[in-house]
């Protein structure tokens, strides 16, 4: 009875990109007319345990048809990464690199750079940036620190494999990524959307159709948890904006009354 009924929520939910715990809890009374909410939470528990379902905010939920984002880690991303890991001991960092977005994205830049993000103080940050600065000058590398618009355009873009540094918003939506023994923290695809929306001058290239088509092809291809989008919006003083671009740009049938 089990497999029927989880066939039949998939036949159900398919065409859905998100649904709700009610239309969830409708689904089963068909077959357990009598369900009372504790055995509910049971079927809930279950669905998640076999990887059935996936939650994208407080009662909201997806099949979990789509992967979770997991980018691959380039030796020299790993190298920065295991550098980072050894000189900065207990403060947070976060990196990851432009060339990630090309996967959403229409037109491919062939321009890549690597953004390191360091949950510390301004003092320490630059500090660390002109010790990276010295490290990467070996290799023939730029680092620039918290460049604006015009320092992209008239340097980062002109520079072979940059390296960003910048500071991290604390809380910031990151995972933990094991690649031989050094821990690399990256954000979450959640992130990375909020990030490219939110710092229009330094993502100016993904802007505009291109910003529509990478949070299209984001949203179709993997699982995204809304609730922590939009935590992260919060933060960084963006949520009205990015939840109306959203509701407004996106083509998904279920997506408009979910973030209401």
């Amino acid at each position: 009875m089990t497999v029927f009924i989880e066939k039949k929520l998939f036949e159900k939910f398919k065409n859905k990109y998100v649904f709700s715990r009610k239309e969830l809890y409708d689904f089963y009374l068909q077959f357990e007319p009598g369900l009372n909410k504790n055995t509910f939470a049971w079927r809930i528990f279950s669905l998640k345990q076999k990887n059935i379902i996936k939650p994208v905010k407080r009662g909201y939920y997806t099949l979990s048809n789509k992967p979770v984002f997991q980018p691959e880690i380039s030796k020299r991303l790993y190298n920065l990464a295991k550098f980072f890991a050894n000189e900065l001991a207990q403060i947070n960092f976060c990196i990851w690199e432009s060339k990630w977005l090309n996967e959403f994205s229409r037109h491919q830049s062939n321009k890549n750079f690597i953004i390191i993000e360091m949950e510390t103080e301004k003092s320490w940050l630059e500090m660390f940036y002109f010790k990276l600065k010295e490290k990467e000058k070996k290799h023939g590398v730029n680092t620039f620190l918290n460049p604006d618009k015009k320092t992209f355009d008239y340097y980062i873009s002109e520079t072979h494999n940059p390296v960003v540094v910048k500071k991290l918003i604390s809380r910031s939506p990151c995972t933990v990524t094991p690649v031989k023994k050094t821990k690399i923290l990256t954000p979450k695809l959640e992130k990375i959307l909020v990030d490219i929306y939110s710092d229009k001058e330094f993502f100016y290239l993904y802007q505009g159709s291109e910003l529509v088509h990478i949070y299209q092809n984001a949203l179709e291809n993997y699982t995204i948890n809304f609730t922590t989008l939009f935590n992260y919006a919060k933060r960084r003083g963006k949520y009205q904006e990015i939840k109306d671009f959203i509701k407004n740009n996106l083509s998904f049938s279920s997506i408009e009354k979910f973030i209401e």
